[in-house]
């Protein structure tokens, strides 16, 4: 271990001895009588979790809401998981050492688990041959109360706070000077707190990318969604650029039991550091949407913006007035963010029954229409899916010509078909409906990278998360394609890990990140998520992959897949 690695381990929190092994959890590896194994870290964080915790069972709910807290994720990614760290462990299902299934109930750790002092927990390094090696930057962690641990989150911090790829997606650098009508007020929408049953959750969450919906109709606005209020950017150099109209945050919390609907909201001037306006709303459940219309019209009077009567008159279009039906879509809406095959089926059925309850229901057909594009884009179904996506999105069109998100998945289809100027016409479309639609931006940004220019995708994905900073693992991973194609190499690593930190399973962000590391001069790694590939997909071949993937720029695939050749993809 050389002088650096050794400064830095000494500062980190006390490793662990878990059986055989010396775990050190901020440089995601383990090791044992001279061999050292690096682990994804994801890995690590289950063996620290199940360290604390040790001969309990703990359930897969708990594990999965502590290493992936505010992330929907399968199921099957913490089996994958699971498997990933016995497979480092040199441990066995059926012969458990380390970690025991219980069945039905979670999962134990059986080994004896000890804590080393600083300075026993030296552990060698995985060397890459011609590059200094440093240590992983430390993840956030999923156990609390352990005092040492403050300087490893205050690192993981650090990271999620850091330019991506040069600059920070925080609200206050949101619009960019390049920006058409760039000096716009913006509206920051948190995610509305609920607290009482799963009901009362479903309808905050719904409420708020209604509310993000609505405010996104109106032209002198910009919407971000999710970021937080803060970051600092000097507001003289922000009006210098002449860039800034104001910023606004908005945070609620809903009750609800069922019957009756509590709704507290509050609009706060950021850069003032005042409140605006607050109300609060009471009312029977089934005046919901009439909740949603008052909520929208009180915010846009209390800003400083013109608002059309064809504006006003589009905040009243909710696609259903059927209670019943629009829970049954917001249902559909979190299962199909989860990307599993399942929660994709359990999404279709869920848009089915909002269509029984309200046939007219648009946006039902337009997320019935996503389930079978991501059936496509994801290997689960043949073209013949596509078809389908292309029929209800139509229909959705049709019922609602004004709604973006029909436009949106006729875009992804066309995407995938390798018909990348239709797609940018609808995405077009898509961002005339809804200047602050992230997702048009995202995909928009994927397009310029498959068809050979992704100096053009750096900026778009950038507009992308600076309007929705919490969005998951698909714009870090737009974003590091990007920046691996224009030689942005760091920086497409830090975006790639990124992606991977919000979904392990995402085979791409592998490929990619493979591709990244021998650029970098890193074999082993490369090597070692070429690993990770074939561990989701043990009959990978690129090869395969390239030939359905959307890029058409023959360049690009020749590159990608010389990249990849030493390592058996």
């Amino acid at each position: 271990m050389n002088t650096r690695d050794r400064a830095i381990d000494d500062a980190l929190p006390c490793a662990l001895q878990v059986g055989d092994w010396r775990v050190a959890p901020a440089l995601n590896q383990i090791s044992r009588a001279g061999e050292c194994v690096r682990i994804e870290p994801k890995a690590i964080e289950l063996l620290v979790f199940l360290a604390q915790r040790r001969g309990e069972v703990v359930s897969r709910d708990e594990l999965l809401a502590a290493l992936w807290a505010g992330v929907i994720v399968g199921d099957n990614a913490l089996t994958q998981v699971v498997t990933k760290l016995r497979k480092a462990l040199g441990d066995t299902a059926r012969k458990p050492s380390y970690i025991e299934a219980i069945s039905k109930r979670g999962y134990r750790l059986i080994a004896a688990v000890d804590r080393l002092e600083p300075a026993a927990q030296a552990l060698p390094t995985v060397a890459t041959p011609g590059l200094e090696t440093s240590p992983t930057p430390p993840r956030p962690w999923v156990v609390a109360g352990v005092a040492l641990m403050a300087l490893a989150v205050a690192a993981a911090g650090w990271l999620f706070l850091r330019p991506i790829g040069g600059d920070v997606p925080s609200a206050r650098e949101w619009p960019p000077p390049s920006a058409p009508a760039a000096r716009l007020p913006t509206v920051i929408v948190r995610p509305i707190e609920a607290s009482g049953d799963d009901a009362a959750k479903l309808i905050a969450s719904g409420l708020t990318a209604d509310l993000v919906n609505d405010l996104a109709k109106v032209s002198g606005l910009w919407v971000v969604s999710g970021a937080e209020p803060s970051g600092a950017v000097p507001r003289a150099r922000e009006e210098a650029a002449g860039t800034v109209a104001g910023r606004y945050a908005l945070v609620g919390t809903l009750q609800s039991d069922g019957k009756v609907l509590r709704l507290q909201v509050r609009l706060s001037d950021v850069d003032g550091g005042r409140q605006v306006w607050s109300r609060r709303f009471e009312r029977e459940a089934h005046d919901l949407f009439a909740v949603q219309d008052e909520l929208a019209r009180s915010i846009l009077a209390q800003l400083p913006i013109k608002v059309s009567e064809a504006e006003i008159a589009s905040l009243a279009q909710r696609y259903t007035r059927n209670v019943a039906a629009y829970e049954q879509f917001l249902r559909g809406q979190a299962a199909v963010q989860v990307r599993d095959r399942a929660q994709n089926d359990l999404a279709r059925a869920c848009y089915w029954k909002a269509i029984e309850l309200d046939p007219a229901f648009s946006r039902a057909y337009a997320g019935l229409a996503m389930t079978y594009a991501l059936a496509y884009q994801l290997g689960w179904d043949g073209e013949a899916a596509l078809d389908k996506a292309v029929e209800f999105a139509g229909t959705a069109q049709q019922m609602s010509p004004a709604l973006p998100e029909a436009h949106w998945v006729l875009g992804l289809v066309a995407t995938q078909r390798r018909r990348h100027g239709d797609a940018i016409l609808h995405l077009q479309s898509a961002l005339r409906l809804n200047r602050s639609y992230a997702d048009a931006y995202a995909l928009l940004g994927g397009i310029r990278t498959y068809t050979g220019q992704p100096a053009q995708s750096v900026p778009l994905l950038r507009t992308a998360l600076r309007l929705n900073p919490d969005a998951g693992s698909l714009y870090f991973l737009l974003l590091g394609r990007a920046l691996y194609f224009v030689g942005e190499h760091e920086q497409a690593r830090v975006n790639l890990e990124q992606a991977l930190t919000r979904n392990a399973a995402n085979v791409e962000a592998r490929v990619y990140l493979a591709a990244v590391l021998a650029q970098l001069g890193d074999p082993e790694g490369a090597a070692w998520q070429a690993e990770e590939i074939r561990a989701v997909e043990p009959n990978f071949s690129a090869k395969r992959w390239l030939a359905t993937y959307p890029m058409t720029d023959e360049r690009q695939q020749q590159r990608l897949a010389q990249a990849l050749l030493p390592y058996g993809l």
